[in-house]
């Protein structure tokens, strides 16, 4: 057993649980919270609500997933307290928040992984990364043509404002340009849809939405879990972030929401929906 890295964790869950402890009593006057952004980070930030409602029947807290470039827009142009983004914020998008008296301030809540799922009937079970960006540049449309079976390959992405798309488009895609084929989609919910309908699928989801109705495959010999992730082993591995405008004030309950990760009730929130906690390593 590992006495220094429990440890860690241990200190990690009390300083958390004594944060929330803290503020929350404090932050009960506050009624409304809007949050806006990834589809990835949506699932955590529901699942941290369904929480605080329960503290505060009264308070309202509005989350729409919407994308990570949305989320950023939504911050910039004063429409929510809350960013949740899956990407950290473009240099653009910072320029523009300063030009409006915006200052963006990251809260990194967990680590994930972009994986890359097929259909359950479909043999292959690893690819490179250059493989993966044949695929979607559409040098390669067929799986036997990498000892699969003979069927066409139906490569879903995910729409351009998204986080997911970004991390994809960057590490995987290297900035090369999607053939005219692929199909976009809003949502890892609809991507995961997608791809369990079709035999012949590839898309790509956040470590969370994976379970047995896709299969996950290896990239460049590495298989996204928990522990390649967290290790930044896994090749497409990425930090979830929520951004506010501003730090907020330690007494608000926008200060404890953001840092309600923190908390021993947080991280077995982020384990449940499949996601890395910040202080595994």
């Amino acid at each position: 057993m590992n006495t220094c890295r429990e440890g860690k964790k241990t200190l990690a869950f009390s300083l958390g649980l004594l944060l929330v402890g803290w503020l929350l009593p404090a932050a009960a006057d506050e009624k409304t919270l809007q949050i806006d952004g990834s589809t990835t980070v949506g699932p955590l930030v529901d699942a941290f609500t369904e929480v605080f409602k329960e503290i505060y029947p009264d308070l309202s807290i509005t989350v729409k997933k919407t994308g990570s470039g949305d989320g950023a827009a939504a911050l910039i142009e004063g429409r929510c307290d809350i960013a949740m983004m899956s990407r950290f914020m473009k240099e653009k998008e910072f320029r523009q928040a300063v030009e409006k008296g915006v200052f963006p301030v990251a809260h990194v809540i967990a680590m994930d992984g972009v994986c890359i799922v097929v259909h359950p009937s479909n043999p292959i079970s690893e690819l490179t990364s250059r493989q993966i960006c044949d695929i979607y540049t559409g040098k390669i449309t067929n799986w036997a043509q990498l000892g699969g079976p003979n069927l066409p390959i139906v490569p879903i992405s995910r729409d351009t404002s998204s986080g997911t798309y970004e991390t994809f488009h960057s590490v995987i895609m290297q900035e090369e340009k999607m053939a005219a084929h692929v199909e976009y989609v809003n949502s890892n919910p609809q991507t995961h849809t997608r791809v369990r309908s079709t035999p012949g699928a590839i898309g790509y989801v956040g470590l969370g939405f994976l379970d047995r109705t896709v299969k996950a495959v290896k990239v460049d010999g590495i298989m996204p879990s928990r522990s390649t992730i967290a290790k930044g082993i896994y090749p497409v591995s990425r930090p979830l972030f929520l951004f506010t405008n501003g730090y907020p004030k330690l007494s608000s309950l926008l200060h404890a929401f953001c840092t309600f990760y923190l908390t021993e009730k947080g991280q077995e929130i982020i384990e449940a929906k499949g996601f890395v906690p910040v202080t595994e390593y």
